[in-house]
């Protein structure tokens, strides 16, 4: 698709990120900035600094996918946000495997729900068969967790252990011959409808899942994505030809209720919110709003905190102990995060940044057992003893997916996700 934009007209430039908005004298989205590259790790430019490049429009849309670093600021800025329930997240951690052609059936698709977590913790999986003996399998879990010694990544590692799911990575002896050859996590957005904030602002539009338009119930976005990009382009197009630059574009929004989109996302409006009452509970309704309302739905669930405030302390909850992994059908994180083939100029500032730097020891560890280690999916932040034995939060940034679970789920909202210099982070293939 990229080459087929190219050979339209339309200019890309990867590697470049675009770190910054700017504004009008009115206000206005004037466009982005894309960030500066070669400063070093002090905050000066190296030799290799290049100053980064603005790039001006008449309307700008954004499509950084689950809480965008900018769609973030917008949100913040313009108020989206307002009279929408809270947005929910999931972190999604998803491997693909090459198993033996007797496990194999190509288009074969298995989803789960809750085990091996408890009955209260959304979470659920999925299994993928591609071509070529390939299998996707990965393990949602809804970031609204309660228990602080939770680990979304070993919860995905002990889900592959149960047998009717070790099957497929095993010989007739039970020996795993499959291989791993991929590895990767992401958020992404589970508020639904009710969540969607106010899409367009004076010279600007959201799209995708930055703005929330994933179908939970299906674990599905990448139609959303598509469908809003179309509808705020043919919105944009239309204003451009009447002469319009740099105003609401209405149209879209519009466009978007009157969609099969919306038709869709309406009649899953409350499948999240349902869980926050249980597996059963979530598993009945969600049933009987579907098969025997077929979505016709007389009520609306609604929702009133975000994820990090469900965390409780750890001291009231039970810990945790994880099984060891066995490097061949469970793994650690560092060697998952080595196949996502993750990559970062090591010369740079850090792009997980922290407001307090005090804050990880004095409130993250001692009130909730420090859970950045464990809701991490790549090893990011460990606690470590400094000559004195006190502790600090040592953050590995080399690491990142740029997942933005810590973004999302830092209960103190300390931690900040920036965008590093252009190109790093993970470089997916086959995923």
């Amino acid at each position: 698709l990229g080459q087929q934009a190219e050979n339209l007209g339309v200019e890309i430039f990867p590697g470049f990120t675009a770190a910054e908005v700017l504004y009008n004298e009115d206000g206005s989205v004037k466009g982005v900035a894309t960030g500066n590259m070669g400063i070093g790790k002090d905050g000066e430019p190296t030799e290799n600094f290049q100053l980064g490049m603005e790039l001006h429009a008449k309307y700008t849309v954004f499509a950084e996918g689950a809480r965008g670093h900018l769609g973030k600021q917008l949100i913040a800025k313009y108020k989206l946000d307002e009279g929408r329930d809270p947005q929910t997240y999931g972190i999604g951690i998803k491997e693909v495997w090459e198993i033996d052609p007797s496990r194999h059936t190509p288009g074969f698709v298995m989803h789960t729900a809750g085990w091996p977590m408890n009955n209260d913790t959304y979470g659920g999986a999925f299994m993928y068969h591609m071509e070529d003996n390939k299998v996707a399998v990965g393990y949602v879990v809804g970031l609204d967790y309660a228990n602080p010694w939770l680990s979304p990544f070993e919860e995905f590692q002990r889900w592959k252990t149960h047998p009717n799911i070790k099957w497929y990575f095993t010989d007739d002896k039970g020996e795993v011959n499959a291989k791993r050859i991929g590895y990767g996590a992401r958020a992404i957005t589970a508020g639904g409808l009710m969540s969607l904030p106010k899409t367009v602002f004076p010279g600007g539009a959201l799209v995708g899942c930055d703005a929330g338009y994933l179908n939970v119930s299906r674990i599905k976005g990448s139609h959303a994505a598509i469908k809003t990009g179309m509808l705020a382009a043919e919105a944009a197009y239309d204003a451009i030809v009447a002469g319009r630059q740099h105003d609401e574009l209405e149209a879209y929004p519009e466009a978007f209720e009157a969609s099969w989109l919306y038709t869709e996302l309406n009649k899953s409006r409350n499948f999240k919110t349902w869980f926050k009452k249980g597996l059963t509970v979530a598993t009945l309704m969600n049933g009987f709003e579907q098969f025997v309302l077929r979505g016709h739905i007389p009520w609306t669930l609604r929702r009133d905190k975000p994820d990090h405030v469900y965390l409780k302390p750890a001291a009231e909850c039970e810990k945790i102990d994880y099984p060891k992994p066995d490097g061949k059908l469970t793994f650690d994180r560092l060697s998952s995060v080595f196949i996502s083939n993750t990559n970062h100029e090591e010369n740079q500032p850090a792009h997980l940044t922290l407001k307090d730097a005090s804050v990880p020891v004095s409130i993250n560890l001692a009130k909730f057992a420090g859970p950045e280690s464990r809701y991490c999916p790549a090893g990011v932040y460990e606690f470590v003893k400094n000559e004195d034995n006190s502790d600090r939060l040592q953050i590995n940034a080399q690491n990142c997916v740029h997942c933005k679970t810590c973004d999302i789920k830092d209960p103190t909202q300390n931690i900040v996700w920036v965008t590093p210099e252009g190109g790093g982070g993970p470089n997916y293939t086959g995923m």
